[in-house]
């Protein structure tokens, strides 16, 4: 089964439908055949930029219920310690925590594939001493 993080940018898009890449985000997860996967810090970003949006945070824990969307709990000491390093790494990127939750995720699991709309980031960033993520919506 083909692993995809899932970054904040688009799973607001997905559910914002006055953000710019709406459509592009929902053409992608109507054809995606595999598991998505994010992190506790990405969904808790998520929730603040839906807040202003009328049922918004529900729509968002419908997805991923929906989805069956894996959530990796990075607020342990270890994923917050690698958080730390690798935004001190990235500091001129830059890169955010839940950024660093994702690169992370991906050392921990070896998945190269992201749904983000941060091209600049995930172009930058590098997990497993030097991989590259694939960006899937450039493909």
């Amino acid at each position: 089964m083909r692993l995809c993080l899932i970054d904040t940018g688009p799973l607001v898009a997905l559910l914002d439908r006055s953000e710019p890449e709406h459509r592009r985000v929902q053409r992608f997860l109507a054809q995606f055949n595999g598991r998505l996967i994010t992190t506790g810090a990405v969904i808790t970003e998520a929730l603040y930029f839906l807040s202003d949006i009328g049922g918004g945070p529900a729509a968002l824990v419908a997805f991923v219920e929906a989805s069956a969307t894996q959530i990796r709990d990075v607020f342990g000491v270890e994923a917050l310690s690698a958080a730390a390093r690798l935004m001190d790494k990235y500091a001129d990127v830059p890169m955010d925590f839940p950024d660093a939750t994702l690169v992370w995720t991906a050392d921990e699991t070896g998945a190269d594939h992201i749904l983000t709309l941060d091209r600049r980031g995930f172009r930058s960033f590098r997990f497993r001493k030097n991989r590259r993520f694939n960006l899937v919506l450039e493909e």
